[in-house]
């Protein structure tokens, strides 16, 4: 009972360990499974699925396959079941000749999670093999002198299955003179001898017929048999004999084909034909049979076909010298096959990325790689590596496998595609050397904002622009790539004067061209300032702003405006106001006055002609008037008329220079001065205002009057006087339309340099007719400006 209960320990101790060992397997990707040889295609391995914990739904979406070395792929993966399963037929005396356990060896790889596991399958044996000789007939030569109980070595039978059913035994029929002996090799082989146990006589039986048969232990067993001839002869009583019991030959695996390995030599004291040595091969496998090949009466062993050290490393013959008499000698031979550097690394791509994203993180796996030498020692270290400057490097994955990663993050604006060499050296001298080229692109991401050509734009704009015209052009440029790059163009919000700015301008949202969508008056809107945003097409998108600058550029589109003196309520009903300018005046002062037109003045004010040429005379200027106002002339001398600020001619006559004689500057081209810019004089101070030569506060002779209506009597006087020779129907002396003046005066009596007193109003360049009725101006400007003209050139002529 103890005993019994010890048993059952063992087996339990026995089936946890075996449990141990699976589990430790499938935690370090090492899976090992068995199938007998010569199993149908699509025979069941093994659970691959179940035993690495994958979930069957997943195997397509994650890229699961199996992969081997070699040519022939003899195991696929089921993607229904997860189960590996036989892809070939499989033989295991072809595959692993001369190995009592044969292992084939393949990866699982998850190209979705870059994983690789291992499995290892043992391909067990059969009875698919019978025993056989390598010859069916063999013929013995005995001499009639050999002494019973002598031995002979007989064929030996080979089978290429394994375990019990290899060979098992030999079996020998025929003849009473004989027995048979089995012996164990140095390898625990049987090995047949033949016994003579009865001695011979020639003259009896020359020749002895026997059966040799060799079986296996398989279920059923299976046999194979030779025949052996026994010839009987004469007596020889000298064997040959080898120079050396084993010959030890070493030879590289790249040495020519046809070449001599090695000459065995054995010898015989004996003459004649049982003197006469021949070779022969006693022990070689099948494979040893192909490459090399033994002359049988030199001894020489030589290379039919070429080594290969990756194919095997060793071979061990078995020779056999026998003369004439059937006498012999055995001598062992040990090829020792040595590498040479004749294989240059293989690089496999096991699984490999072809697109990445530019933010993928450092260390992202992009390729699988499978690096093999199939040379040994130093000729089979591999050594791999990558081109340098890129971002990119290696790393040991399992046993002979490297994953390629992402050493930094990438830039899809530096570099766009990538081809990565990975090149694989091995340890010989010289080295040999293979590369495997992987593609990569590089994905993009939205990364980069719009960058403006320029940090700020302005433009500008004439006034009174049509509605739609093109302002200017912005543009912005995106170092991302599709979508991503793709810029549109919109404007912020604002406003400008209470309105939307969307109102005044828009932009085009796929050039940047920014339209004004009103006409812009300067009077109104003089500048505008706005800002562009450039968005991208990514998602999440990107954008950046500019400032835009509109400048309103001023247009000469208003007319000059009198200020002062204010138009008559109607014509006839009153006098516009003129202003003369002192002597002491210079050049751009202010002639202006800060009153209005003649109303609410006494009648007793109104002196008559006497008092207006006294009142005049104070201003030292030369007034011939008369009662009647139709017959009226007024003369002004040319001191006064130099002191005064010129009036400017028409456009075909120009207007000498202060102090130039005018009859010189009616012969000169007809070039109009520069116009003078005003200066500070024009500003007085309360102790300048303007008044009389006889008033409190005047200074000196011709002054400016400081009494208010003095000086509104003379500039209504002054302009009645103007507009009827405006009008042409003046007849205060001088010329028609010339008002008594002078010649230099046009019909238009216009004046330049004229500042709105009380606006302060400077009106540059102005040509505005000083008329007391606008309305009367623009009625009778038509008619009488063309009369005016031809009087004016028929004076020119004279």
């Amino acid at each position: 009972m103890c005993a019994a209960g010890s048993r059952r320990g063992r087996r339990e101790r026995a089936l946890l360990w075996c449990v141990l060992v699976a589990a430790w397997e499938a935690a370090w990707g090492q899976l090992r499974y068995s199938v007998p040889e010569e199993v149908p295609k699509g025979s069941f391995v093994g659970d691959v699925a179940k035993d690495l914990g994958l979930e069957l739904p997943a195997l397509r979406h994650r890229g699961v396959r199996v992969v081997s070395e070699g040519r022939t792929q003899y195991f696929a993966l089921h993607g229904k079941t997860g189960h590996l399963v036989t892809a070939e037929r499989i033989d295991r005396e072809q595959l692993c000749e001369s190995v009592r356990q044969c292992v084939l060896r393949c990866e699982v790889i998850v190209e979705g999670e870059m994983q690789v596991y291992g499995i290892e399958v043992e391909i067990t044996d059969i009875n698919d093999n019978a025993p056989s000789f390598r010859e069916a007939e063999t013929e013995l030569r005995m001499s009639e002198m050999t002494a019973p109980g002598s031995r002979f070595p007989l064929p030996i039978a080979h089978d290429p299955d394994v375990g019990p059913n290899a060979l098992q035994r030999y079996e020998l029929s025929g003849d009473e003179h004989f027995s048979l002996a089995v012996q164990a090799g140095p390898g625990g082989d049987q090995r047949p001898e033949l016994v003579l146990a009865k001695a011979l006589d020639r003259e009896e039986a020359a020749f002895h017929e026997l059966v040799l048969r060799a079986s296996d232990g398989g279920e059923p067993a299976r046999t194979g048999t030779a025949r052996l001839r026994v010839a009987v002869l004469d007596a020889n009583d000298n064997a040959p004999a080898f120079s050396q019991a084993e010959y030890t030959v070493r030879v590289p695996e790249d040495v020519p084909v046809g070449s001599a390995l090695v000459t065995l030599a054995a010898t015989d004291a004996d003459e004649g034909i049982n003197g006469h040595v021949k070779y022969s091969l006693k022990i070689i496998t099948e494979k040893a049979s192909q490459i090399f090949q033994l002359d049988s009466e030199t001894g020489a062993i030589t290379l039919v076909r070429s080594l290969d050290f990756e194919e095997g490393d060793s071979y061990e013959l078995e020779v056999q010298a026998h003369d004439g008499g059937g006498l012999f000698d055995t001598a062992k031979v040990a090829i020792t096959v040595t590498d040479v550097n004749d294989n240059a690394p293989q690089i496999s791509v096991r699984s490999a990325l072809s697109a990445i994203s530019e933010d993928a993180p450092s260390g992202t796996v992009v390729a699988l790689l499978h690096v093999q030498d199939r040379d040994s020692g130093a000729n089979g270290e591999v050594r791999c590596s990558i081109g340098e400057g890129l971002p990119f490097r290696l790393e040991k994955s399992f046993e002979d496998y490297y994953r390629v990663v992402t050493a930094r993050e990438l830039d899809r604006e530096e570099v766009s595609e990538y081809n990565v060499t990975v090149r694989a050296a091995d340890g010989g001298s010289p080295a040999l050397w293979s590369s495997a080229v992987l593609a990569l692109r590089v994905l993009d991401v939205n990364d980069n904002a719009p960058v403006f050509a320029e940090a700020r734009y302005s433009a500008r704009l004439p006034e009174n622009n049509a509605a739609g015209a093109l302002v200017l052009t912005v543009r912005a440029a995106d170092a991302d790539w599709g979508q991503n790059a793709r810029v549109r163009y919109r404007l912020s919000e604002g406003r400008v004067r209470g309105a939307p700015l969307s109102s005044y301008v828009s932009v085009q949202a796929e050039t940047g061209a920014l339209y004004a969508l009103r006409s812009f008056d300067y009077e109104e809107v003089r500048e505008v300032g706005l800002w562009v945003r450039a968005e991208d097409g990514g998602a999440p998108s990107l954008s950046s702003n500019v400032s835009v600058r509109l400048v309103i550029v001023d247009e000469n589109d208003n007319a000059p405006q009198v200020l002062y003196p204010p138009p008559a309520p109607a014509p006839g009903a009153g006098w516009a106001g003129v202003e003369l300018a002192p002597r002491s005046a210079e050049p751009g002062a202010l002639l202006a006055a800060g009153g209005g037109a003649l109303r609410g003045v006494p009648a007793s004010h109104f002196v008559g002609i006497d008092g207006v040429r006294a009142f005049l005379h104070s201003y030292s200027h030369e007034v011939s008037l008369t009662a009647d106002s139709r017959k009226s002339q007024l003369r002004l001398s040319g001191g006064s008329c130099c002191d005064t600020l010129p009036a400017r001619p028409p456009p075909d006559e120009p207007a000498p220079l202060p102090g130039e004689d005018p009859a010189g500057a009616r012969r000169a081209d007809p070039v109009a001065a520069p116009q003078a810019q005003p200066n500070t004089d024009w500003r007085f101070s309360q102790t300048q205002r303007p008044g009389t030569s006889g008033s409190q506060n005047g200074e000196e002779g011709g002054a400016w009057p400081n009494n208010q209506f003095d000086t509104e009597m003379l500039q209504a006087m002054i302009l009645a006087s103007a507009n009827e020779a405006a009008d042409g129907n003046s007849t205060l002396g001088g010329g028609t339309g010339t008002m008594g003046l002078s010649a230099r005066y046009g019909p238009q009596f216009t004046l330049q340099h004229v500042p709105d007193y009380r606006q302060n109003v400077y009106i540059p360049g102005s040509t505005a007719t000083l008329t007391n009725a606008a309305g009367k101006r623009d009625a009778k400007s038509a008619s009488s400006s063309g009369g005016n003209k031809k009087k004016s050139g028929k004076k020119e002529k004279k």
